[in-house]
């Protein structure tokens, strides 16, 4: 029985059960990748093609450390965590919603305004925390207006995992595929001289931002706004240090692969410096501030990118993108909404991180054997993947954190009830990038 096998029998237990059993992703991802690193050592490049340069049982250690695992991904995620969790403690988002409310022209635009920023705030911030950050302000909007907040709640998920797939630093999946697209901070806004991923999910923001405003422009009344005071105007400086100079990097071409890994990281160390020594917080309140970081996604990722590295180095993504084409018969149409449809569907009950590590080096494949810009799939794949997500309401961490949020508040929020908002939502903002995107791209 040839090894490939093997890992994918492994591959689709460790999928399954996650699926299953969500809360112990982290055992059954770390598991699966030890099993494989091990098989790799006991039975030497059945795995991994061994090159040299270490023991050869010792390879597959050495290789998943040094050439699988993203570090440069890693590190951008721990640095823009530590930045959006000091964002949200300087209170500036609450800030500008009280100003959005206190300028917009009645209450039913100001709602969709909200929800507009509570996107924008995900494209730089993670999505649970947005949504955690802009809940007291939609909560304390509707108790005053006397409204039902379900729609509202989930509004500001749906927007948050839209919204986190526009620019490299986002969300984990655009992470992913700018390390394997070899995309920079500026590829995500123009690429080869063509509109990219950013325009197409703003495409798909208009289109929900009109869905919203279909409920909410009946609501002309106009509250008093709150008078939230801004901590701290640090935080916003580190944000936009991260952004520009990620964009800074962009420009310039280095050999050094992990220099934006280590700059956004830097700005995260310099952060919780200032909030510990500057704002003079105690060690307790630090160490509290750093144990909130989503600590557990990249443990999960950790494992994640072991498996994939295995599945890749075996040929499996070979073979399924070869299926592929036999399905779609060599049409760029019919490939192209195959790798759409079944990535919204996949997304709403699985996790998007593993889907897009396992399916990118695939539509690349599939793209390539059939003479396309790999642009055209990778993006459609992008695009279902994140948008899919709202689908359900275990779909995202988010969409679980809103429905906590209005069951507490005693508006429980069942699969129908979320379905009713989230699947036409899903539906019609994937339509729009989608559109946006073959227009550009096919």
């Amino acid at each position: 029985m040839e090894m490939k096998w093997v890992v994918l029998a492994l591959a689709a237990s460790m999928y399954a059960l996650v699926i299953v059993v969500q809360h112990k992703k982290i055992v059954f991802t770390s598991a699966a990748a030890l099993i494989i690193l091990l098989l790799g050592a006991i039975f030497p490049g059945s795995i991994f093609p061994f090159d040299g340069g270490v023991p050869l049982r010792a390879y597959p250690f050495v290789h998943a450390f040094f050439s699988l695992v993203n570090w440069n991904v890693l590190m951008i995620y721990v640095g823009s965590m530590a930045i959006a969790a000091l964002f949200i403690y300087s209170q500036m988002p609450a800030f500008i919603a009280d100003k959005i409310v206190e300028k917009a022209p009645n209450t039913g635009i100001a709602i969709v305004l909200i929800l507009a920023m509570t996107g924008f705030i995900s494209i730089f911030v993670e999505n649970v925390a947005t949504v955690l950050v802009m809940a007291p302000i939609a909560l304390a909007l509707c108790k005053k207006l006397k409204i039902d907040p379900t729609y509202f709640m989930i509004g500001l998920a749906v927007m948050s995992n839209l919204e986190g797939t526009a620019t490299l630093v986002g969300d984990p999946p655009s992470m992913i595929f700018a390390s394997y697209a070899g995309y920079t901070f500026n590829d995500f806004f123009v690429h080869a001289a063509k509109p990219s991923i950013f325009f197409f999910i703003q495409t798909g923001m208009l289109a929900g931002c009109l869905y919203f405003y279909l409920f909410f422009a009946k609501q002309k009344e106009k509250p008093d706004s709150d008078k939230t005071e801004v901590i701290s105007s640090v935080p916003l400086l580190l944000l936009l240090a991260m952004i520009f100079g990620l964009a800074a990097i962009s420009f310039f071409h280095f050999d050094f692969e992990f220099l934006s890994g280590l700059y956004v990281l830097f700005l995260g160390i310099a952060g919780v410096l200032w909030f510990r020594f500057v704002r003079h917080r105690s060690l307790r309140e630090t160490q509290l501030l750093i144990k909130g970081l989503d600590w557990e996604t990249i443990a999960f990722l950790i494992g994640i990118f072991i498996v994939v590295g295995a599945i890749s180095e075996t040929g499996l993504l070979s073979d399924f993108a070869r299926i592929l084409v036999r399905i779609t018969g060599g049409n760029v149409f019919a490939g192209f909404m195959l790798i759409l449809v079944v990535s919204v569907v996949i997304s709403g009950f699985v996790d998007n991180v593993p889907y897009i590590i396992v399916m990118l080096p695939v539509a690349k494949t599939l793209a390539v054997q059939m003479d396309l810009a790999a642009e055209l799939y990778m993006f459609a794949l992008l695009i279902g993947s994140c948008l899919g997500g709202n689908l359900t309401p275990f779909g995202a961490s988010a969409n679980v954190v809103a429905m906590g949020i209005l069951k507490k508040e005693g508006r429980p929020v069942d699969f129908a009830g979320w379905l009713k908002i989230g699947a036409p939502f899903t539906i019609l903002t994937t339509a729009a990038a989608a559109l946006a995107l073959w227009l550009v791209w096919a």
